[in-house]
């Protein structure tokens, strides 16, 4: 795993708290990033989270980005909706590997209401300590972008 990556992560309330206990696991392992919010539990639209992190990943300021909300798909289909975004709701940290080697995610989507902190952690080590395979794979992502 590079300590040179950068990361933008948000999260809407239902996140919150799991977002602050990620946010530790990314400062021990010595990545750069940059909290876009929500910095609090009162109620906020996960939408104002998602698009500001994909925007940081689609420019490519950032590398990679974590959202997390109640299901995480909230957070997962508003960030798809950015061109070269690959957001991958992920609950075991083989789901967060298969979405880093065959699909190439660069958005980690998790699901706080489902997941417990211990295992969001796992999931999060496995989805920065994995890499793309490409070869097949990279024909398959080349189709997805549509317009």
């Amino acid at each position: 795993m590079s300590n040179s990556i950068k990361i933008a992560i948000g999260a809407d309330h239902a996140g919150f708290e799991l977002k602050k206990q990620v946010l530790e696991f990314i400062d021990q392992q010595g990545f750069a990033y940059k909290d876009f919010g929500t910095y609090d539990e009162q109620s906020v639209d996960y939408p104002d989270f998602a698009h500001p992190v994909a925007d940081a990943v689609e420019s490519g300021l950032f590398d990679f980005g974590i959202l997390i909300c109640g299901s995480g798909n909230g957070v997962a289909i508003a960030a798809n909706k950015h061109k070269d975004i690959r957001a991958a709701l992920c609950w075991t940290g083989e789901l967060a590997a298969l979405a880093r080697q065959h699909n190439n995610a660069n958005i980690l989507c998790l699901p706080a209401r489902f997941v417990s902190a211990e295992l969001a952690l796992e999931i999060t080590f496995r989805f920065f300590d994995t890499f793309f395979e490409g070869g097949r794979h990279q024909r398959r992502i080349e189709k997805i972008n549509r317009g």
